[in-house]
């Protein structure tokens, strides 16, 4: 085993900002060991982060990186929602077994828990690995129970953090890279084709994700649809990412003035669209990581969530966070009520200025 490059594995599961706030950490140890072997056990909805979907059928036979797959060399599919719903099903015992089996095969080094969650904690141990590391203060405190090492993280940002815990586990100091996500050809290409239609030649759009993980964190749907009239009226078009059973985009679209289109998309597609957005307006979201981690500009709307720990990192963000709001990540339905301070004028005043820097950029 000493005469191989090592085998790190990666556990974090979900959700989608947490896995892209997991890749600067990754993507820093593919850059000091590109021969290393990484794989990363995630949540097969999530998995168009690591791997493009038309390369998915590969995803068992360590193809190995390329464009479709830049940053690991395997990933893992760990559904643990799926388990969660029947969880003493014969079938669930057996996919279970068979993950356990497929992680062991790989003979992992080190293993690492981004996650800190119970589940988390039991994914990874089941890898067997050598080194199985997690933080000293996890999200789930049973979690720690398995962990063979504990590592204290002090940064601010759960980015930092991440390098700090990955750092730890690997012997070396790690700082946050720039992430490479997949490119999938047939999701620029059809991206291509969606802005031909709607767009100018040229013209740059706004991007606007309207859902949160829960309610608290949702901005009110009526005022990103009057963010979307005023962007109209200034000459920007707007595109509402509709998220699979949820009708907030709808109501954004009736709030807008007849200004914003409505764009149903996989992530695959979300990435493609991200690329190219002169401004992307979210809350405390997965879309607004993910504009974050290809450094497109952000205007992030916060209120029971810190942006100084989960705020927008490495890109050119306007964060805006009322006075009023306070810590609390009970998951309420209401809309927070600092939250709701936040005005569309700030929001729209915020968006222009990132919007002209774009053009400002562009010109030269």
């Amino acid at each position: 085993m000493a005469d191989r490059p090592r085998r790190v594995l990666i556990v974090r599961i979900g959700a989608m900002g947490d896995v892209l706030h997991a890749m600067p950490a990754v993507a820093a140890l593919r850059e000091s060991h590109p021969d290393w072997f990484i794989g990363w056990a995630i949540e097969p909805r999530w998995s168009e982060l690591l791997q493009t979907s038309a390369d998915f059928d590969r995803a068992s036979c360590g193809a190995g990186r390329s464009d479709r797959m830049p940053l690991v060399d395997q990933w893992h599919q760990v559904p643990a929602k799926a388990w969660k719903e029947r969880p003493f099903s014969p079938s669930t015992l057996s996919d279970i077994n068979a993950a356990r089996r497929e992680l062991r095969m790989w003979e992992y080094d080190v293993c690492v828990d981004m996650q800190g969650s119970l589940k988390s904690a039991i994914v990874g141990r089941m890898a067997g690995a050598r080194v199985f590391a997690g933080q000293a203060e996890p999200r789930e405190r049973q979690a720690r129970w398995f962990y063979k090492q504990r590592v204290l993280t002090t940064a601010r940002h759960v980015i930092e953090q991440g390098c700090e815990l990955l750092g730890a586990a690997v012997g070396e100091k790690l700082s946050p890279a720039k992430v490479t996500l997949p490119i999938d050809s047939e999701a620029e290409a059809w991206c291509d084709g969606l802005l031909a239609q709607t767009l100018a030649q040229g013209e740059q759009f706004a991007f606007v994700a309207p859902t949160a993980g829960w309610g608290a964190k949702q901005w009110p749907a009526e005022r990103y649809g009057a963010v979307a009239a005023a962007l109209g009226r200034a000459g920007y078009c707007t595109l509402v990412n509709e998220t699979l059973g949820d009708r907030t985009a709808d109501k954004v679209i009736a709030s807008s003035e007849g200004y914003a289109t409505l764009v149903p998309c996989s992530i695959g597609q979300m990435i493609a669209l991200v690329r190219r957005a002169g401004v992307v307006i979210a809350g405390d979201t997965g879309p607004l990581h993910l504009a974050a981690a290809l450094q497109r500009p952000v205007v992030g709307l916060y209120g029971p969530t810190n942006p100084a720990r989960n705020g927008p990192f490495g890109t050119e963000a306007r964060v805006l966070r009322h006075e009023s709001s306070t810590l609390d990540h009970t998951r309420r339905t209401e809309t927070e009520v600092g939250l709701m301070q936040i005005t569309t004028d700030k929001v729209v005043e915020a968006a222009l200025a990132l919007l002209l820097v774009g053009q400002d950029k562009v010109k030269r």
